[in-house]
């Protein structure tokens, strides 16, 4: 059954679920920079919340039976980390954790995507994110890798874009 059809709970994130944000992140991230061509600029969550301050955003965490199977980390203005257990990824609890941060801050407006990432483009744009630019730089927390992103702008409340399977 589709974590969409049964309850998910999203609630802020407590110092007890590290260990499960740690190893969403971790496979979920190598998965991530595949898809973007950069399996070898790995950073592991201990070291990147640090670099990258992760705690310095909101976090919260989906539970699907209690167990946490993702999480997201957001600003008033920005989603900057979104992150799902690839067992349950495609199963709405993305879209679940980026509807939550919306309905917490609206204000949110910014996101960046790993080029490559057609996947995650893909579900920011059916929640009303569009691609405003394709940016070039350096990847934050491993600056020793190049990066392109697509940088995204939520441009209005809601999309029916459709997209292809990936």
């Amino acid at each position: 059954m589709a974590a969409e059809k049964e309850k998910i709970v999203i609630r802020p994130y407590t110092e007890e679920d590290w260990t499960a944000i740690e190893e969403i992140h971790d496979t979920a991230r190598k998965l991530e920079l595949e898809k973007a061509g950069l399996p070898e600029a790995f950073v592991p969550l201990k070291e990147e919340a640090v670099s990258e301050g992760l705690f310095d955003y909101q976090i919260d965490v989906a539970l699907l039976e209690k167990t946490v199977v993702g999480f997201c980390a957001y600003t008033e203005e920005e989603l900057a980390w979104l992150y799902v257990s690839p067992k349950q990824m495609r199963t709405g609890i993305g879209r679940q954790l980026i509807q939550h941060a919306l309905g917490k801050e609206p204000g949110i407006r910014y996101i960046e995507v790993l080029l490559g990432n057609e996947p995650a483009k893909c579900l920011y744009e059916k929640m009303g994110f569009e691609v405003t630019e394709i940016l070039s730089g350096q990847m934050p927390g491993n600056e020793s890798f190049a990066v392109r992103v697509y940088s995204m702008e939520r441009k209005k409340e809601n999309s029916e874009a459709e997209c292809d399977e990936v």
